[in-house]
């Protein structure tokens, strides 16, 4: 009897230590995930990273819920990336550049002057893209596709056509970027660092003249009105990521990691696709505009490959790119451009 009353008089505390686990194991399932970006609220990328958060949340019963901080009200990539080291946030939409440190082979695709063509672009990232989110896992951080920003082009104040006309220029480089600051060195310029918020401002007072990006880019960040050339020369790739710190993403269950891994997923193909459309449409709006194409000679496009690939052999010298990673490239860049001079 003793025992039966007992039994009776832990019934209640046991029932609260069920309901205490309940609620505490549901809570570790549920997660918030801050993410920052640069990109401006309402752009296409913002669009369709919240409605895949959308969904992700209506599936999973709101389990997994997106919070976005667009438009640079986070700061920097750098910024962003010291707040999700101490869980401020858990990841960031941004270039995959500013994940360099994470994985220094993914610079490969943003080599100045590497890639001459879309086509090229499409049969090397058929074949190296899986590795690089592989790669960047193993950093540490959870991402979903590559999205393409497009080509960079030299955008100025100036009609630039040689690597001396550049180098009279006040040239903008991404601050904190040794991989930019090195290439760029390389080409006898001393660029101006400056956050990406920043450089509109700078457009806007002289601080800078000439900067690097691609159609969409121009007209999302409103550089299109501080400018009046465009080079013709593709300057370089670029892609960005929508990177979730591992630790964070794992705490969710199994089910809901595959979830956001499928839905995200899909959200990144059609920011790829759409993207390189709508950079094709930006490049014409831009002429309409009044921005006049700057044609380069078949010397003056000598010289700048030249000059890339000795930054790429600086790059190499320092350290700050994988050859192993680079020769695969390289491999691809031979067989389809061995492929192109073959057809009639």
């Amino acid at each position: 009897m003793l025992f039966i009353a007992g039994g009776f008089r832990l019934l209640p505390r046991l029932g609260a230590a069920l309901v205490l686990s309940f609620a505490l194991g549901s809570a570790a399932q549920a997660a918030v995930l801050k993410i920052a970006t640069v990109s401006p609220d309402g752009s296409s990328w913002m669009k369709t990273m919240r409605a895949a958060a959308s969904d992700i949340e209506k599936q999973t019963d709101g389990r997994v819920r997106f919070k976005f901080y667009p438009g640079g009200v986070m700061g920097s990539d750098e910024a962003v990336m010291r707040k999700i080291r101490i869980g401020q946030l858990q990841g960031g939409a941004m270039p995959g550049g500013a994940l360099e440190r994470i994985y220094p082979a993914a610079q490969v695709y943003t080599l100045p002057l590497k890639f001459r063509s879309f086509e090229e672009v499409d049969y090397v990232r058929q074949r190296m893209d899986e590795q690089i989110v592989a790669g960047y896992e193993k950093g540490g951080f959870v991402t979903f596709g590559l999205g393409e920003g497009g080509f960079a082009f030299i955008l100025s104040k100036h009609a630039i056509r040689s690597v001396a006309d550049l180098r009279s220029h006040k040239v903008w480089i991404p601050n904190n970027d040794p991989g930019a600051l090195l290439a760029v060195n390389t080409f006898g310029v001393h660029p101006i660092p400056l956050n990406l918020a920043d450089v509109l401002a700078g457009l806007q007072t002289g601080l800078v003249d000439t900067v690097a990006s691609s159609p969409i880019g121009t007209i999302a960040l409103q550089w299109h009105t501080q400018v009046s050339y465009m080079s013709d020369l593709p300057i370089m790739y670029f892609y960005a990521v929508l990177a979730i710190d591992k630790k964070a993403f794992y705490r969710m269950s199994d089910a809901d990691q595959a979830l956001v891994r499928k839905v995200m997923g899909a959200a990144f193909k059609t920011i790829d696709a759409q993207n390189r459309k709508d950079n094709v449409e930006a490049q014409a709006a831009l002429e309409k505009q009044g921005i006049a194409q700057v044609e380069l000679t078949d010397a003056q496009r000598d010289e700048w490959y030249r000059m890339a690939r000795q930054a790429e052999q600086n790059l190499l010298d320092k350290g700050l790119l994988s050859r192993e990673a680079l020769d695969e490239l390289n491999g691809y860049l031979d067989e389809v451009r061995s492929r192109q001079s073959a057809k009639p």
